[in-house]
């Protein structure tokens, strides 16, 4: 006899069991064995939640080394060497006579020296982007949307007027998962329209939705749907991406105001 498994309108799998033959089961045992296939279906569920968040911590550690290879491999193969060349050329220009060919040196290590900068300013500006400290996070997500509105697609950020003190990792990720999403609508979607609403009051509500083709969707990959539902779950938040009611995608972000929480998740 097979019962099945389920929670919360989701099919785990089936509970079988084996009936003696010439026996059949009364109405006692049939109730006894759905209460323990109620029982059955928390403990599979709960198991498989387990086995979800800690995959998910894996890849959440497993990006962060990711990124520090990336920073190391940035600084040790780019700004680097560049400020050895510069200090070469300086002992260099100091040791030449010729004012013309010292000149014609001191102006390529300017040239260089502005290049090591820009590469220091490239390198900081992944870390956090400068427009959430200059202009604040509705502000930051504002220049993103008009720097992908086009005269045939326009974005709307509905934001109040004023947020209160929001956690540094929390701004970072709602802005990364605000401009993948507004990105991944300009790029994929065929939409005319797209609107980006954040909300504060417990938690940092973020809401992407657009009237485009839905192509792409929660089932799609390669346009950044786990880079967005990693950074939210990496601070005890959700990001989950569905299809509008009128078409399109909906990309909501839900993150927690404390910032011990994502202290809390990673453990």
């Amino acid at each position: 006899m097979r019962v099945p498994l389920e929670h919360r309108d989701d099919h785990l799998g089936d509970l079988a069991v084996e009936v003696p033959p010439g026996r059949r089961l009364s109405p006692a045992d049939t109730a006894l064995l759905h209460d323990l296939v109620r029982h059955a279906s928390v403990t599979v569920r709960a198991a498989q939640l387990a086995g979800e968040l800690q995959a998910s911590r894996s890849r959440i550690v497993s990006a962060r080394e990711e990124e520090r290879k990336r920073l190391r491999r940035d600084l040790h193969d780019g700004v680097g060497p560049s400020l050895a060349a510069i200090l070469l050329m300086l002992e260099v220009a100091r040791s030449r006579k010729d004012v013309t060919d010292r000149n014609a040196l001191l102006a390529e290590i300017r040239e260089e020296t502005r290049a090591a900068i820009t590469e220091v300013r490239r390198t900081v500006d992944e870390l956090r982007p400068p427009a959430i400290d200059e202009v604040g996070l509705p502000g930051a997500i504002r220049q993103r949307a008009a720097s992908l509105s086009t005269d045939r697609f326009v974005f709307h950020v509905d934001s109040p007027l004023t947020l209160p003190p929001i956690p540094a990792a929390v701004e970072v990720a709602a802005f990364r998962i605000a401009s993948e999403a507004m990105t991944n609508v300009a790029k994929h979607s065929g939409a005319s329209r797209c609107s980006v609403d954040l909300a504060c009051d417990q938690t940092l509500d973020l809401t992407v939705s657009d009237n485009g083709r839905g192509s792409g969707g929660p089932s799609g990959s390669g346009v950044g749907w786990d880079s967005m539902t990693e950074r939210a779950a990496e601070l005890g938040g959700s990001c989950r991406i569905s299809h509008g009611p009128e078409g399109g995608l909906v990309v909501r972000a839900v993150l927690p105001l404390r910032e011990d929480v994502a202290l809390e998740v990673l453990g």
